[in-house]
């Protein structure tokens, strides 16, 4: 299968350029100039929020643009953090979720629609809490299934309309030892269901296991040996460097390719041993400070691996 290449149009609005975000448009052109093959959508404000294009025709519009400039949707980054697949409330030792399922699978529908409009074939999730949330080994068993339970809705919606659904685990959310990992998707049990494998997230997870919960778990093995242990489980990927480092104390630090510890050339065919049979692989320079000057090196580099 011929490998497509695409980069997160959220490395252009979060961080460092929150306060000066690059417009989707000028993303977009830029993009088209390059010559990837697509973008993967941040649908977050000021970007694609699906309420600020709440009709067919202004998404039309939207993918008319994309087509113009040579562009397909490799996935969408959904905003669900105004959703939460555990809820809010807690009682007593164990946690409670009141109406969350519901609200977070309507949710999960209305990006859901976005993707089918814009034709992506995958969309993100995630656990949203934070890696210590629940301290009690009773809770983070009951966080698990809940997770499971609804993710698992999820993906069986999403199913009918052609539509992978990818858990993004990564240093800053609940669940990132491989094992939970591993557990989490054993659990949703859906063919649907699999990783998001994000090279520096996995890097963090495996081989530093940064802002893990009670006793460290590395693999000897690293990133390649965190892709084996998914095998089949893998339905979409993220690539780009770590240099061993979070990102403010909270999530992995997106360095640009060749500045960090990853080898690719290991990295890239473990993945594909892995099982990973879909065609796009995805350069996501989150958080970094100079992600719109280095988005053409960051493809020249990745090019050479894709061929």
């Amino acid at each position: 299968m011929a490998k497509k290449l695409s980069i997160g149009s959220w490395a252009y609005t979060f961080g460092p350029y929150t306060d000066h975000p690059v417009p989707f448009d000028k993303v977009v052109k830029k993009l088209g100039t390059l010559r990837f093959d697509g973008v993967e959508v941040g649908a977050f404000r000021p970007h694609i929020h699906p309420d600020d294009y709440p009709m067919k025709s202004d998404r039309q519009t939207l993918a008319e643009k994309l087509k113009v400039a040579g562009l397909q949707v490799s996935g969408v980054a959904a905003d669900f953090w105004t959703g939460h697949p555990l809820g809010k409330d807690r009682v007593g030792c164990a946690p409670a979720w009141k109406d969350a399922e519901s609200t977070y699978v309507n949710l999960f529908k209305k990006n859901l629609q976005l993707c089918l409009d814009l034709k992506a074939p995958a969309i993100r999730v995630d656990t949203k809490e934070g890696p210590d949330a629940y301290t009690k080994p009773e809770e983070r068993q009951e966080a698990l299934k809940q997770i499971a339970k609804v993710w698992r809705k999820c993906a069986a919606v999403a199913a009918d309309s052609g539509v992978r659904v990818a858990w993004e685990f990564e240093p800053g959310f609940l669940f990132n030892k491989p094992s939970e990992v591993v557990e989490l998707i054993g659990r949703v049990n859906h063919a649907n269901f699999g990783a998001l494998f994000d090279s520096c997230h996995a890097y963090m997870c495996a081989v530093v296991g940064a802002r893990q919960a009670g006793e460290k778990e590395t693999l000897p093995g690293g990133v390649a040996e965190f892709a084996g242990k998914l095998r089949g489980k893998i339905l979409h990927v993220h690539l780009i460097d770590s240099d061993g480092t979070l990102h403010g104390n909270e999530t992995s630090t997106h360095r640009p390719f060749g500045e960090g510890f990853i080898n690719f050339a290991e990295v890239i065919p473990a993945i594909e041993k892995a099982g990973y049979q879909h065609p796009w692989w995805t350069i996501d320079l989150c958080f970094w400070p100079e992600a719109w000057q280095v988005t053409a090196k960051a493809k020249k580099f990745l090019s050479a691996y894709l061929n």
